[in-house]
């Protein structure tokens, strides 16, 4: 019986436990009913939620009317809302398909936490993990990609996972219980679409069991990736830094572009780009790549790894404070970089904060002639991240202070200064 292989598999994934409150995901379509009616019959407290994208006209007002009048019969408290997904895509410029997503999740957890449901329960069953694995595929994907749709996301539980839309559709059958059906569904201009109802068809000429083999095969490949997940998580510990990771000890790995792929796919790098990073490994510092958020840049020892720069104007990352008093001959001069001293006499321009810039030169303190800022930046060995965060302190035109590093020696300390001015990093 379905009820009770349902209520099994809750139980075995411990998606909730018997006094746990639900809000039941509902679009009015045959796997979202049959949720529904399966979580009610079993005792399980539900409330439903449904969404009205209107996206097809009439047709999304008929959904809502049929939930509405379901619920009414159940007993079952619903909680509606009307959005504009095509506007809000445009806003985002994402696609429909995901600003709908988007939309749902986003008030799926608003309602969960008004209503004080303990988990939001949502209709995906085996088929839909089925066309998940193959559409990762398609569009390129790690182990975690070839799992298909998992039980547990946070607070989304998916109870429907251990039976196949052929048997949702015999169990509403066999209760009486009508649905409507989405039209879209049946037309293949979306990804999935195609894999329903062109690509799994011709599969199953080859295989009529294709559908339980890539089950079977993603449960298979469920453990496989708790034996891999350890091991890349042990390897991480190893070789990823606070700066980036090692390469000398990536490459000793015996599959370094799969572990760059593990680090890097998460934020945001696709495969073709972990691919050339991959191949960058032994070339020369400075190659950058770039996701939507973060940046890999080859240096000599490491990948370094930073969050992508806002495109607005950079602000100091830091506090200086600023002293000026009279020069008396037992003023110590303090010796740390955080810490810059200078004649108040000579340092008589406007002062200004910026990063370095190529071309730029200054004398270092106790040196008589100039040096290139990039020069003196590679002689300390900083890497191409360290040389991109430097701040220098200007008196008009010229440096006066590679801040936290050294001071320009035009405007030391002398034995005809009289007042001095101290500028300090908190």
């Amino acid at each position: 019986m379905i009820q009770q292989r349902i209520t099994q598999y809750i139980e075995k994934e411990d998606l909730f436990s018997s006094d746990s409150k639900i809000l039941v995901a509902l679009s009015g379509g045959a796997d979202s009913v049959a949720l529904l009616c399966i979580l009610h019959a079993a005792g399980y407290h539900c409330e439903a939620a449904h969404c009205n994208f209107h996206l097809r006209g009439e047709e999304s007002n008929r959904d809502e009317q049929f939930v509405r009048q379901l619920c009414k019969r159940y007993g079952i408290r619903l909680h509606t809302i009307d959005f504009d997904t095509t506007r809000y895509a445009a806003e985002k410029r994402i696609s429909i398909e995901m600003a709908a997503r988007e939309l749902r999740y986003n008030w799926f957890e608003e309602i969960r936490n008004q209503c004080q449901a303990d988990v939001v329960a949502v209709a995906h069953h085996q088929d839909d993990s089925v066309e998940t694995i193959l559409l990762n595929l398609i569009r390129g994907t790690g182990i975690t990609g070839l799992l298909g749709i998992r039980p547990r996301n946070g607070v989304i539980v998916r109870p429907l996972l251990c039976i196949n839309r052929e048997e949702i559709m015999l169990y509403l059958q066999n209760i009486g219980q009508d649905y409507v059906t989405d039209s879209t569904n049946l037309e293949d201009e979306y990804t999935r679409n195609k894999i329903r109802l062109n690509i799994l068809p011709l599969m199953q000429t080859i295989n009529p069991s294709v559908k339980n083999s890539l089950i079977e095969t993603s449960n298979y490949l469920n453990d496989v990736a708790t034996i891999y997940n350890k091991y890349t998580d042990e390897v991480k510990a190893r070789i990823v830094t606070a700066e980036g990771i090692r390469i000398r000890e990536l490459l000793k790995e015996p599959a370094p572009e799969a572990l760059l792929f593990e680090i890097l796919h998460p934020l945001g790098f696709n495969s073709a780009q972990i691919k050339d990073i991959a191949n960058s490994l032994d070339g020369q510092p400075g190659k950058q790549f770039s996701s939507k958020e973060w940046r890999v840049i080859k240096d000599r020892e490491l990948l370094l790894l930073e969050k992508a720069q806002s495109e607005n104007k950079e602000e100091l990352p830091f506090q200086i404070i600023k002293e000026e008093k009279e020069y008396t001959p037992d003023f110590q001069i303090p010796r740390e970089k955080g810490i810059a001293c200078f004649d108040a006499d000579k340092l008589n321009g406007e002062i200004s904060y910026r990063k370095w810039q190529t071309g730029d030169t200054f004398v270092p303190f106790g040196m008589k002639g100039k040096k290139k800022v990039s020069d003196y930046l590679t002689d300390r060995k900083f890497s191409i991240s360290q040389k991109e965060r430097q701040w220098v302190l200007c008196c008009g035109e010229r440096i006066a202070w590679l801040i936290g590093e050294r001071t320009d020696n035009r405007f030391r300390i002398d034995e005809t200064t009289q007042r001095i001015v101290i500028y300090k990093i908190v």
